[in-house]
């Protein structure tokens, strides 16, 4: 079985992105993997871990994204598809290229924003540096 892996960015469109990989891939007995690295807990990255309400509101949004990739994966299903989520903490470079090892894929698709000069300044292209350090194919879908 082929493993289709897609990073999913909520600040993206993800729709979109999963739209455009069923019509480009052919996914013909193949599983697609919707993975969102979400950033790690400030605690995690040396910080001091803040009053509770800080972790509070961190694991309710981390709830709302991991319902939101149940719901891309649900919507897959009914569609025919074999999908499955993960919502792994982590830097995001690394962790997707971590999972893309992990699931064993055949292809990595992440979705591309331009960004003004002054965002590539200060901030680090994240998509540059996946197609960097892949070792699978990468497609890479406009948005």
């Amino acid at each position: 079985m082929k493993n289709i892996l897609i990073a999913i960015d909520f600040k993206d469109n993800p729709l979109a992105l999963i739209d455009n990989v069923l019509k480009v891939l052919d996914t013909t007995g193949a599983k697609i993997w919707l993975v969102h690295a979400a950033a790690p807990d400030p605690d995690f990255v040396g910080y001091e871990p803040g009053p509770q309400y800080i972790r509070d509101d961190r694991a309710k949004e981390l709830r709302g994204e991991h319902k939101e990739l149940a719901g891309y994966v649900t919507s897959l299903s009914n569609r025919g598809y074999v999908a499955d989520a993960l919502l792994v903490q982590g830097a995001t470079v690394e962790t997707i290229i971590s999972e893309t090892k992990k699931l064993n894929a055949d292809i990595l698709v992440i979705g591309h924003r331009q960004h003004s000069w002054l965002y590539k300044i200060f901030n680090q292209e994240t998509t540059a540096e996946t197609i960097n350090r892949a070792s699978v194919p990468v497609l890479v879908i406009p948005l």
